[in-house]
């Protein structure tokens, strides 16, 4: 599992391990937090086709299907 800094998240770059519909490269483009600084909203927009779609920002850290960086 990743290490990540949900303050360092916005406009991070990240590879899908198993690509689906041929999207494999994602930015994420927009995050909310809560008072307490608790991400609470995540974004992930797919870079060829502009498909958005949300998720958990925790399911990043998970080595088995996201790569941090375009790879």
């Amino acid at each position: 599992m990743h290490q990540i800094n949900p303050k360092k998240l916005l406009h991070s770059k990240w590879t899908a391990v198993s690509p689906i519909n041929k999207e494999k490269h994602f930015l994420v483009t927009e995050l909310k937090f809560d008072e307490e600084g608790t991400v609470i909203h995540c974004l992930l927009e797919a870079v060829i086709s502009n498909r958005v779609a949300p998720i958990d920002w925790q399911e990043l850290k998970n080595s088995a299907h996201w790569r941090q960086g375009w790879q």
